[in-house]
């Protein structure tokens, strides 16, 4: 068993003050996760590029460079899919968007009780490290190869979030049901559901991924049902051919 395995986990807390980083740190090494510290921007994503960790823990506000710069940076200059924690202050629905897209995972709003964040931190850690079996997955001209994590559409690259691929991968392999608000929330988050924003803030930015970009849509809300992914126009070419 490696060290890795036998720790509750390695993580990054990137937190200018000093109190609240004192508080979170001491009571995550208690709990047996071994923490590495940065008090500003830039040395955190030093860390976070240089190093292999469980979860990174991120202060929005930060001196050097803020949390979304660091979280854009890591997303798409160093294509590093570690989960991030944004902390933040702002409660807003925009402000919750905005995190997300730049690549956070999950968000805890300040002040925040330390028990919250643990279980957060847990359960980002559980789902990042549950076993994916290699397959290809495909719906219309989407495609995803879960082995390599490449995502195209129409033969273009695509990059989204962590929590927005395995999102995916959960619609794709249930492709063309339709899927319930809460068996996602259950399949990503496990017992500790986030709030009603986080799902649709997801779910937003997938859309902005997988289909702005293209003419027919492949991501479908079913009003008080759920979500589908699925090809419309094939499932009516081949319901016609059925008939026929």
């Amino acid at each position: 068993m490696s060290a890795r395995d036998e720790q509750a986990g390695l993580i990054l807390l990137i937190e200018d003050n000093r109190s609240i980083a004192e508080m979170v740190g001491e009571f995550l090494e208690r709990r047996g996760y071994s923490v590495d510290y940065a008090a500003d921007g830039i040395t955190g994503l030093h860390l976070a590029v240089s190093n292999s960790y469980d979860v990174v823990v991120l202060d929005l506000m930060l001196p050097g460079m803020d949390g979304l710069d660091l979280c854009r940076k890591l997303r798409q200059e160093a294509k590093k899919s570690t989960p991030v924690l944004m902390l933040t202050a702002r409660d807003t629905l925009d402000d919750k968007l905005v995190g997300l897209d730049a690549g956070a995972d999950d968000y805890l709003i300040k002040p925040f009780e330390i028990r919250e964040l643990e279980a957060r931190v847990k359960a980002l850690i559980r789902r990042d490290r549950r076993q994916v079996s290699a397959e290809v997955l495909k719906v219309g001209d989407l495609v995803l190869d879960t082995a390599t994590l490449r995502l195209t559409r129409a033969g273009q690259d695509l990059q989204i979030s962590p929590i927005g691929l395995k999102l995916l991968t959960i619609l794709m392999r249930e492709s063309p049901r339709v899927v319930s608000r809460r068996d996602i929330e259950r399949e990503i988050w496990g017992d500790l559901l986030p709030d009603s924003d986080t799902l649709r803030s997801h779910l937003y930015n997938l859309r902005k991924v997988i289909d702005k970009p293209f003419q027919k849509p492949l991501l479908h809300t079913i009003h008080s049902a759920g979500y589908r992914l699925a090809d419309l126009d094939s499932e009516v070419s081949g319901a016609a051919r059925q008939v026929g």
